[in-house]
């Protein structure tokens, strides 16, 4: 495999695999993998849907859990491209099938209603045309809601999402009341919580959450996880569940 001029090879914790990720483009986070270990996937058999895929992060973590179908979608031309050769590059091929296309303007051949499982890791920080936004266009568009909003990312899942399949997310904190809202709104009972903090002195800064189309209602709470101890080095809890320990 040929690599691009700033791109490295990089490897996915707790896999087997590598990931082709570059400067000029946003890089994946602890976010991504902690969506793709925390989503609840068909083991054997299914569809799974990733909005907002990136370079492919966390459809390839989830290939490593589930034998289900796995279709990432992702709008940048450039991390699609990268997604492809990722893919290509594990032998993952037959598992995974990167999609370039708009999250609200999604192809035919994605059927509504019929995926097992959405995931979606999305852009952070509500588009304020007041705000400096990086004025590199790929860290803009992956960083803050140009192109697609909390809502619209959460009313697409429950388009797609079978009666009864999963849906989850990875967000800040500060829009944990907003996903919570949206979701119901759209017939998605949340039904698993998970704070991330960066150490026990720290507020918690990650959210992770998964509902269920026409659940009924009652949310689970998992254990927060601190991601460093005092000696910053990753806690047993967090290597457990980050590097697949």
């Amino acid at each position: 495999m040929k690599l691009l001029a700033k791109e490295r090879l990089d490897y996915i914790a707790g896999t087997s695999l590598s990931i082709i990720q570059s400067e000029e483009v946003f890089s994946f986070s602890i976010d991504a993998v902690l969506l793709g270990r925390f989503i609840s996937v068909p083991i054997q058999k299914g569809r799974i849907l990733d909005l907002c895929g990136g370079n492919g992060i966390i459809g390839l973590v989830m290939s490593e859990r589930s034998h289900a179908e796995i279709i990432s979608v992702e709008l940048q031309e450039r991390l699609h491209d990268m997604a492809v050769r990722s893919i290509d590059y594990n032998g993952k091929q037959a598992r995974i099938q990167p999609v370039l296309a708009d999250i609200n303007d999604l192809p035919g051949s994605l059927a509504a209603g019929s995926f097992d499982a959405v995931t979606c890791n999305p852009p952070y920080f509500a588009t304020n045309p007041q705000s400096d936004q990086n004025k590199n266009q790929h860290f803009t568009i992956a960083r803050h809601e140009v192109y697609c909003t909390l809502e619209d990312v959460i009313r697409t899942a429950s388009t797609m999402v079978k009666q009864r399949g999963k849906v989850a997310l990875v967000h800040r904190p500060e829009r944990l009341t907003d996903m919570i809202s949206l979701m119901r709104k759209y017939r998605i009972e949340p039904k698993r919580l998970q704070l991330i903090q960066p150490n026990d002195k720290k507020e918690a800064n990650i959210v992770l959450l998964e509902g269920i189309k026409d659940g009924k209602p009652g949310l689970k709470c998992l254990p927060t996880l601190c991601v460093y101890d005092e000696q910053g080095t990753y806690t047993k809890s967090f290597r457990e569940v980050y590097e697949n320990k």
